[in-house]
């Protein structure tokens, strides 16, 4: 599964995946995860055409058939939220046509599933994720968010666990 934390400069990515282990908990393992980092010389539809490219490459590499990706967030500037909106487009289009199944989580319910509060800020999620995932290090907040992101995915099907419902009826 990839699962996606979109921003123009700053796309957070992560690849997890799920083994089962009959009488036990499901285990999760990041296969790989950071940063799309973008210029910030790089005109806006160039940021575009890469984030869209890198996802597309990984999808590629790694044969996910899930992408969970960062809902729509408020933010008090149009201008940002247009922005945001056009990054979130960009990996959704990538995921779209590798013909992923797309899901959607927003992140107080993201937060709500790996750190049990809705509010919690980055440096929290990134210190749960890397409790988590048994990682060596703390990632950076953005491939924080987007482990975050696929575990919370994976959680909202986990038997034994308070049901989290994608923010779409199904895939998006």
């Amino acid at each position: 599964m990839i699962s996606i934390d979109p921003a123009l400069r700053n796309t957070g990515y992560a690849l997890i995946e799920r083994t089962e282990r009959p009488g036990r908990k499901p285990h999760y393992r990041a296969v790989e995860y950071g940063t799309i980092k973008n210029s910030p010389r790089l005109l806006q539809s160039g940021c575009l055409l890469a984030i869209r490219e890198k996802v597309g490459d990984m999808i590629v590499k790694h044969s996910p058939e899930i992408c969970a990706v960062e809902g729509v967030i408020y933010v008090q500037s149009y201008r940002t939220a247009i922005t945001m909106g056009a990054a979130r487009g960009a990996a959704i289009l990538a995921a779209a046509e590798h013909g992923l199944q797309i899901y959607e989580y927003a992140p107080r319910r993201v937060k709500q599933a790996v750190v049990g509060r809705g509010g919690a800020d980055k440096q929290q999620v990134a210190f749960m994720i890397r409790a988590l995932l048994s990682l060596e290090e703390t990632p950076d907040s953005d491939a924080a968010d987007a482990l975050a992101i696929g575990l919370a995915h994976f959680y909202a099907s986990e038997p034994g666990r308070p049901q989290m419902k994608p923010d779409q009826n199904g895939p998006i």
